[in-house]
């Protein structure tokens, strides 16, 4: 990376960053969904589920900090199409400016964002009773794989902010991310689930990740599952970059 496109990056962050605290109800907004499911399932469904754990809490986390990267990195596309709408990008475009710095900022912005809305889920699972034993490298490791997974999913939300025709395509853009850690690991055992369902379940990225860091947490060998989570992550990452970046030329071309 050059020393022009990393000055650049960071005042584009900078630029995208002053808009979030100017709207602090972004990052309310993408914690109280999460805390609400939380909230929901621990104290509502909680005690007719079987997961093996003493605290539903502590087996519903991981799950519930994916949703809350879900939730959180709809706001990047559709600041990307706010963007591409006021016309900003082809002011960008006449400055001498490094052309990939433009998303790059936005995938920062998303990643700051969203650790910041993931630290308040966090704590109000604290507050709800949630205790894990792990260790310092343990909550970097969890740390590390959120971040990959925010970044892996910023880049398609990129494809959509740079793709979609209206506000409401990029609205309804991180639903089914949202959905998909319900058909997961992510609330309960997989092996209670339908023969198809739970062939789709025990095979998707959110149950690796999930089971991941649920094993983090709790102490334990991550075994495989922490291979089959950070290959899922690069893959997503690899593709949805090289997408966006074909989808970035087409439309500043």
């Amino acid at each position: 990376m050059s020393t022009r496109f990393l000055a650049d990056t960071a005042v584009l962050t900078g630029r995208s960053l002053r808009h979030v605290t100017r709207s602090p109800d972004t990052i309310v907004t993408t914690t109280i969904m999460p805390i609400a499911f939380m909230l929901l399932f621990v104290y509502v469904f909680g005690g007719s589920i079987r997961t093996g754990s003493d605290a539903y809490v502590d087996y519903l986390l991981p799950g519930i900090l994916i949703i809350t990267v879900a939730s959180g990195i709809s706001y990047t596309a559709f600041r990307l199409f706010t963007d591409l709408s006021s016309g900003i990008f082809e002011r960008f475009q006449s400055m001498p400016i490094a052309r990939s710095a433009v998303l790059w900022a936005h995938v920062l912005t998303s990643v700051v964002a969203c650790l910041v809305s993931l630290a308040v889920v966090v704590l109000v699972a604290l507050l709800m009773g949630f205790r894990s034993g792990a260790g310092p490298l343990a909550w970097l490791a969890v740390v590390g794989i959120l971040v990959l997974f925010t970044v892996a999913l910023t880049w398609i939300a990129v494809i959509v902010g740079l793709s979609a025709k209206s506000v409401d395509g990029v609205s309804a853009f991180s639903y089914p991310l949202i959905l998909l850690p319900f058909v997961s690991s992510a609330f309960v055992l997989t092996a209670a689930m339908p023969g198809p369902v739970r062939a789709f379940a025990e095979n998707q990225p959110v149950t690796s990740i999930v089971d991941t860091i649920r094993r983090l947490f709790g102490q334990q060998p991550a075994g495989t599952d922490i291979w089959v989570a950070l290959a899922w992550c690069a893959g997503i990452l690899v593709v949805a970059y090289v997408l966006a970046l074909a989808a970035y030329r087409r439309r500043t071309v």
